[in-house]
Parts: C-alpha cells; sequence; structure tokens
C-alpha cells in the first residue's frame, strides 16, 4: 500500500502537468538548488516563479512552462507513479477482456479509464523514460482514438521526457510510431520533419554522442522532399564542422546522399546515368573532408566518410562496360575524373604518411587510417574498375613507398610500455599490407 506522502506527491505532479499543458522542458533538482533558483526569480521575466512544498520540503519548481522536480522525492514519485499506472491498466485490460467475452464493441472505454491510464502513466515516464509497459499502454490508447490532436500531443510529450533522457530509446521509438501513424493523413508532414530535425540537432548539441537521436534523424530522412533532403545537407556542415569525431553526423550526411541518389533516378526529368548536380556535390564534398582530414590530424570518423564518398563515386560515376553507350563528352568527364580522384587519393595518402619526430600519437593514427583507406581502395579499384594504378610515376611510387617503411621504423622503433608496443602491432600490420600493395608496381616500373 502507498504511503500517503508519496500519494500526496503523485496527486501534486500531475496536478502541475494538468495546470501547465504547454511544459516543455523537465530536470531533477538538488534542493540545495532551490535556493538559487528562487533568487533568480527578481530576475525581469515574463512570468513569476512557482513553489510547492510539503512535509518533505521543497519539492516542485515552476516557472516559463519549465519543471523541477527534488531528486529527494524520485523514489518516493516513481513508487506511487508505478502503482497507480499498474492499476489503471490493469482495469483498463479487465474492461476489454469483459467487453470481448460479452461480444460488444471492443473499441470503446469509458473515458474515465483512458484518462486515468494516460494520467498516470505521463508521471511514471517522467520520472522512468524507458519504462516501455507505460509508452505500450499509451500506443494502445491513441491507436484506439486516432485522435490527431492526441497524436500531436504525444510528440510534445515525448519531447519532454528527451529533455532530461536525451538517450531515452523508448521516446525515440515512441516518436518515430507517431509519425508512421500520421504520415498517411498529414497535410503538414514537411514540417513535423523539420521540427523533429532541429530537436535532434538541439539534443546533440547538448549531448554528445548522441547515436540514439541521430539514428532518429536518419530514419526521418524516407519522409523528407527532395528540397529538405538538399537543405538538411547543406545545412548539417557546419555542425559536422565543429564535431569531427563525433561520426553519427557523418552517417547523418551518408543517408541524406544515398537519398538524393535515388531521388535522382526515379525522376524522369533527369538523365538517369549522370546528375551533373549531384556530380558537383560529390566532388564539393570530397574536397570539403580532404580539408577536414589534413586540419584534424587522426580522425578515423573522416576517413570513414571519405571511403563511403569513394563508394558512391564507384557506384554512380565511374565508367563501366555498360556506359558504352554514353555520348562521348559524358565519358571524357568521367575519365578526367576518375584519373583525377585517383591520383588526389595518391596525394592524400603521400600527405598523410609524413609522420613527424614527436610524441604526438594522432599523427601515427593519421598514417595508420591513410594506409588502411589505401589498401581498401586498391581492393575497390582491382574489383570495380579497370584503372591501371601502374600508370602512375615511378618517382611517385617510390616516394609513397619510403613514407610507408618510414611509418614502420617509427612505430617499431618508439619507446613505451611493452603494452604500447604490442599494441602497434596491428598498426604495423595495415601499413605492411600497404607495402606489398605498392611494391609489385614500383618494381614493375
Amino acid at each position: 500500500m502507498d504511503d500517503p506522502d508519496s500519494l500526496e506527491l503523485l496527486d501534486q505532479l500531475e496536478c502541475i502537468l494538468e495546470s501547465d499543458p504547454l511544459i516543455d522542458e523537465v530536470g531533477f533538482i538538488h534542493p540545495s538548488q532551490f535556493a538559487a533558483l528562487n533568487e533568480d526569480i527578481v530576475t525581469p521575466s515574463t512570468s513569476v516563479g512557482s513553489v510547492r512544498k510539503s512535509t518533505f520540503g521543497t519539492l516542485f519548481w515552476g516557472r516559463d512552462h519549465k519543471l523541477g522536480i527534488s531528486t529527494m522525492v524520485l523514489f518516493p514519485l516513481y513508487v506511487a507513479a508505478k502503482n497507480a499506472f499498474v492499476e489503471a491498466y490493469t482495469n483498463y485490460k479487465v474492461h476489454h477482456r469483459d467487453d470481448k467475452n460479452a461480444s460488444t464493441c471492443s473499441s470503446y472505454s469509458p473515458p474515465s479509464l483512458e484518462s486515468e491510464l494516460m494520467k498516470h502513466s505521463r508521471a511514471l515516464l517522467l520520472v522512468s523514460s524507458d519504462f516501455g509497459t507505460a509508452w505500450n499502454s499509451r500506443k494502445l490508447v491513441l491507436s484506439k482514438k486516432q485522435s490527431f490532436s492526441m497524436f500531436m500531443n504525444e510528440l510534445i510529450f515525448s519531447s519532454v521526457i528527451l529533455s532530461h533522457s536525451p538517450k531515452s530509446e523508448q521516446a525515440w521509438s515512441q516518436r518515430r510510431w507517431v509519425i508512421k501513424m500520421i504520415a498517411g493523413n498529414c497535410s503538414n508532414l514537411q514540417e513535423i520533419m523539420e521540427r523533429e530535425s532541429e530537436l535532434v540537432k538541439k539534443l546533440a548539441e547538448r549531448s554528445k554522442m548522441n547515436y540514439r537521436a541521430w539514428n532518429h534523424r536518419c530514419w526521418l530522412v524516407s519522409y523528407m522532399s527532395a528540397e529538405q533532403l538538399l537543405q538538411e545537407f547543406n545545412n548539417s556542415r557546419g555542425w559536422a564542422s565543429l564535431n569531427v569525431a563525433d561520426n553519427s553526423c557523418f552517417h547523418y550526411r551518408a543517408r541524406l546522399m544515398l537519398r538524393l541518389f535515388e531521388e535522382s533516378r526515379h525522376s524522369k526529368d533527369q538523365d538517369a546515368s549522370f546528375n551533373p548536380e549531384l556530380h558537383e556535390l560529390l566532388k564539393d564534398e570530397f574536397n570539403w573532408v580532404e580539408k577536414l582530414i589534413k586540419r584534424y590530424v587522426g580522425r578515423e570518423a573522416l576517413w570513414l566518410h571519405r571511403r563511403f564518398l569513394l563508394t558512391c563515386y564507384i557506384r554512380y560515376f565511374a565508367l563501366g562496360d555498360h556506359d558504352r553507350s554514353l555520348p562521348s563528352n559524358q565519358r571524357n568527364i568521367r575519365t578526367v575524373d576518375t584519373d583525377m580522384l585517383i591520383d588526389n587519393e595518391l596525394e592524400l595518402f603521400r600527405a598523410c604518411t609524413i609522420v613527424p619526430d614527436c610524441d604526438f600519437e594522432d599523427y601515427q593514427a593519421q598514417a595508420t587510417f591513410a594506409a588502411t583507406h589505401m589498401v581498401w581502395l586498391k581492393k575497390q579499384l582491382s574489383g570495380t574498375l579497370a584503372i591501371d594504378i601502374q600508370k602512375v610515376e615511378t618517382s611517385r611510387l617510390k616516394s609513397l613507398l619510403t613514407n610507408a617503411v618510414r611509418i614502420v621504423t617509427i612505430i617499431t622503433s618508439k619507446k613505451g610500455p611493452k603494452r604500447k608496443v604490442l599494441g602497434n602491432l596491428g598498426e604495423i600490420s595495415k601499413v605492411f599490407r600497404v607495402l606489398a600493395f605498392l611494391q609489385p608496381q614500383f618494381s614493375a616500373q
């Protein structure tokens, strides 16, 4: 049985939520921080802060549609909310089971049961964001009601949950479920997509390396228009430039680019075999990533993204046997671009394998990534394109081979603990694979 004080806590929280349906952010506050929050109320503001107390002391704080909950009462609040939810959910299921046994319309249930279930599940999820049964119970009510306004309110509620639990998988999953439910009959779906993308951007700023948020943003790509795809691609570049270690944003850009290619191939206004706008976009992305690789040394996410770009080029723009019927001007453009592409990759490899005599390990990491990149590229070219890399000048191969040998020398001669030396064996093996790739070509010259 619940403690009377716990029930009072739950009642206070649910009254606050009912009185202010525009609450857009929730936070958990240590009791010692309430005094500082109350002092801030004297500053100019359009609203006045409010503090609620009980036998526990200061419990809740509200202002400008922001809600603060004391950390001291989280556990008793969770216990009371869970018990209230379980009772409401049980009553709701019993009612529907009785309806089915009586062969009545099972889609109807008393408003009181639904409202109680939604009210208690809301309170429970505020303090326990990944309580899956509570989310599923809300799906059950929403799917029966099929009310657009209720679906939109659910998006608002899940964003409140994400304000304090930005990595809650259940909250992100609930948003995707709602979007799928309204996608077929929503006239402003593109506006919703824009707001969803902005939400992810805001939460990604507050919570770094948030895979779940970026995964949600990647999922949104399939619902975006061609104009939105291009806009998102352009707007995300700035964030990626400042967060080069976060592979999630580059993965998002990759999803956008693939979707743009798919849209182009399905468009009747474009030549399915060659799109000059996307060709230029891909070249610009190559140049941008190359600058980032040289500026931010030893960031693997940049090399992985460049590998993706090469895959796109090979798939969509490299000449193959099926392209012999293309006009001569297009064939010439592709041939020149392919030669320049290979030349640029070799030049980038040469630049990134110059390791200065210092203890800055990012240079060793950069050389390792460059070596791995070249091994991967060689496999792609030999398996997909009929390009003879042996045409590269002898002097350039000598330079590349010398730099590769230098990497091995630096790694093997580097002083350090035994564990560190053993850890470098993987790097050494990667570089030797590059040596094995370059040596036969050098000998052939």
